[in-house]
């Protein structure tokens, strides 16, 4: 396979993890806000430190992404 095939299909499985992850963080944090008052701080505290390491894996992969499409146009 060609390096340029091999960086377009990264790029492809980024986009898919990227997807899943940003409708994980929204629905994280609408359970969140949705159950603010009504359960335990310890859950709460959870999903918080749990939010944040989504949005901090979003973050990491959207940068992942734009250095492999910088990649591609050196090719």
């Amino acid at each position: 396979m060609a390096r340029i095939d091999k960086i377009k299909e990264e790029i492809g499985w980024l986009k898919v993890i990227f997807g899943i992850l940003i409708a994980t963080d929204i629905s994280l944090i609408a359970w969140l806000v949705e159950n603010f008052g009504k359960v335990k701080i310890s859950l709460l505290i959870v999903g918080l430190i749990g939010a944040f390491l989504v949005t901090f894996t979003i973050v990491w992969i959207d940068n992942t992404a734009h250095r492999k499409i910088d990649e591609l146009e050196e090719l």
